[in-house]
């Protein structure tokens, strides 16, 4: 468990770096987009992983890391729109952002570490398609219950669904890595 709090937070530092580069360039445009639109953002970068693992042909020079990292990275951005609310005009300076970056990764990790504990680090032993396809699972019951209104009868909201997509997708970075290593120590 202790190498995977490290890989986690390494991994979400790459992440976060790119969040900040992109706050600098753009401001916080993202708050004002809703909910459905922050999920079909995800959906877009969870269907592009999903043709990439399984096509042979490459059209487009980025791999999967990218576009987990752009899960991970909307995800944040849609639990912090749950808190928040959505606005009409940019309001958040880098450093307001970061800090509500920060607050809903602590809870998202403190999740994961709770899950992981309980299910074993069963997730090392899946394939990264499986974590692909789980993603996709998240984001169909997200637009269900985004559809219905956010009503649900017996289902957790769809904040819980946004953290197990970050943590999938973190999980999904750490093997693409260890696969890597692998990679280039045989090589």
């Amino acid at each position: 468990m202790q190498d995977t709090s490290k890989q986690y937070d390494a991994v979400i530092a790459t992440c976060k770096s790119l969040f900040i580069k992109k706050m600098s360039d753009y401001g916080s445009a993202w708050r004002i987009l809703r909910l459905p639109s922050l999920t079909d953002q995800i959906f877009i970068k969870a269907q592009r992983i999903r043709g990439l693992q399984q096509n042979a042909v490459r059209k487009v020079d980025e791999g999967e890391v990218s576009e987990f990292m752009g899960i991970v990275n909307y995800c944040i951005m849609a639990l912090i729109q749950l808190e928040k609310g959505v606005v009409e005009q940019p309001d958040l300076s880098v450093n307001k952002a970061t800090g509500l970056y920060e607050k809903q990764v602590a809870i998202t990790k403190k999740l994961m570490e709770d899950k992981n504990h309980d299910y074993g680090e069963a997730w090392r032993d899946m394939r990264v398609s499986s974590l692909t396809d789980l993603i996709l699972q998240k984001l169909l019951r997200v637009k269900s219950i985004e559809n219905n209104e956010g009503n649900t009868q017996v289902s957790e909201g769809v904040d819980a669904n946004y953290q197990d997509m970050i943590n999938y997708a973190v999980f999904a970075m750490i093997l693409l890595e260890e696969k890597q290593a692998v990679i280039k120590k045989t090589n």
